[in-house]
């Protein structure tokens, strides 16, 4: 059976004049067509904050002053001392929630944040969590997040990638953090940038065609004849699938696409909120968040912004303050452009590293990995703002209370984006997969 005509039969949706549209457009070709959610989404896209290197959350989100009362005590590893936060919170906003003084204009927005205190993972080990943060997986090659998203969804413009990566890393599972595995290739990330690259030189390569539009498709039409006959051949053949998807997805996006990245139409006041300026360590940070709110404007269904300088063995206290600083006033911008904008009430702003950091310290001046506590934090998109979720114990050490898995994190933004986790299947090999596998609650209590 044909899978997306699968999707809406199982769906438990009515067959709606949306429905019905995105069935035959799909079934004509279009794998990116619309879809009708399972039930009433308060979210239509996502912008996923990536921390790469787990950020610690008691310097951050998770506020200890016991920890800092129990400083330079023995921690719970042998031969450890507790460390308490070299930075002082204080209560933001309306709702009181306390951040640390490292993100001062992040924290004029604490009445939109929903801090989720009580993250955990398995694994203390970078590439298994964020493999596992994008995927739902740390052993095995599956779908990530947002190509899930996208088979869900679908698309609102066609001419732009459904899903974009924005620097994703090399490292820690490269591109199956954003790819798609199992599920059809046209729903795998479109990377733009590159990890330690300035996102300034970014763009998408060959996007100019060197003939023009009509001989440049009858060239593309005797490709793509080639390929779909290798294709019918074959049977099943992952990467010519994917070049047929990708060779159509990029002749529609050549004319739309280098719009969307040209930011010198951006005026003075917009590109000095997000901290964009030659020589100022916003600049990078800014670019890639004033580029995510134009995808998400365009029409792109989920754009994933990477950031990757959290893993601070050492020197935490020079550092971390860089860190912080380089991401705290775009973000701050960002939210308060989407809010501005109107987009905000159905934008899901998500950030999160893979996991976090011992309330002990490592050596002289640095925390050491912890997968049994950190904090992640949404905005928008049907979230409660501030509002402070679960727990970890007093110092910090691992989720007590509201414990949050991966797994519920996933589950809760699919959830947030109208899909049941439960429901949204794909038959492979055999079987069901899903992104949550047999696990993954819905964090009820964050939804507005």
């Amino acid at each position: 059976m044909n899978s997306r005509r699968h999707f809406l039969q199982t769906s438990g949706v009515g067959f709606g004049w949306l429905a019905f549209q995105a069935l035959a457009q799909a079934e004509a070709g279009n794998p990116l067509a619309v879809k009708q959610p399972h039930f009433s989404a308060k979210a239509t896209r996502v912008i996923f904050l990536c921390m790469r290197g787990a950020p610690s959350h008691v310097d951050t989100f998770d506020y200890k002053p016991k920890l800092t009362e129990a400083s330079g005590k023995d921690g719970r590893a042998p031969g450890t001392k507790l460390h308490g936060s070299q930075w002082k919170f204080a209560p933001q906003g309306k709702s009181g929630l306390p951040i640390s003084e490292l993100f001062p204009h992040l924290s004029k927005h604490v009445d939109e944040l929903c801090l989720i205190n009580s993250m955990h993972t398995e694994l203390p080990a970078h590439a298994q969590s964020f493999l596992k943060l994008h995927t739902g997986n740390s052993q095995f090659v599956r779908p990530s997040l947002g190509a899930w998203a996208l088979y869900g969804l679908g698309t609102v413009n066609e001419n732009l990638p459904g899903f974009v990566t924005i620097a994703p890393p090399s490292l820690f599972g490269g591109a199956q953090n954003y790819g798609s595995a199992f599920l059809p290739a046209i729903y795998q990330g479109t990377r733009v940038g590159a990890d330690a690259r300035p996102i300034a030189n970014a763009q998408v390569r060959n996007i100019t065609p060197p003939v023009g539009s009509v001989a440049q498709r009858k060239e593309l039409e005797l490709i793509q004849t080639l390929n779909r006959e290798k294709l019918q051949r074959d049977q099943f053949n992952p990467e010519v699938e994917g070049a047929i998807e990708s060779f159509e997805l990029a002749f529609k996006m050549q004319s739309e696409m280098p719009k969307v990245m040209d930011l010198s139409k951006e005026n003075r006041q917009t590109l000095e909120a997000y901290g964009i300026g030659d020589g100022r360590a916003t600049d990078d940070f800014g670019r890639k968040c004033l580029l995510a709110r134009r995808m998400v404007e365009a029409g792109v269904r989920f754009v994933e912004v990477t950031h990757s300088d959290w893993d601070h063995h050492f020197k935490i206290s020079q550092d971390l303050p860089k860190t912080a600083a380089a991401v705290d006033q775009p973000i701050a911008a960002l939210l308060a452009d989407l809010q501005t904008r109107g987009l905000l009430k159905d934008t899901l702003v998500v950030w999160s590293g893979e996991f976090g950091r011992t309330p002990h310290g490592q050596g002289a001046d640095g925390r050491d990995h912890n997968s049994k506590g950190f904090t992640a934090w949404m905005a928008g998109g049907g979230v409660k703002g501030g509002l402070r979720y679960g727990s970890t114990d007093d110092l910090g050490y691992e989720a007590v209370e509201d414990k949050m898995h991966t797994h519920d994190f996933h589950a809760t933004i699919l959830h947030l984006l109208g899909l049941d986790h439960e429901r949204l299947t794909y038959r492979y090999a055999g079987r069901d997969f899903r992104l949550t596998d047999v696990k993954g609650s819905v964090a009820k209590k964050i939804l507005a």
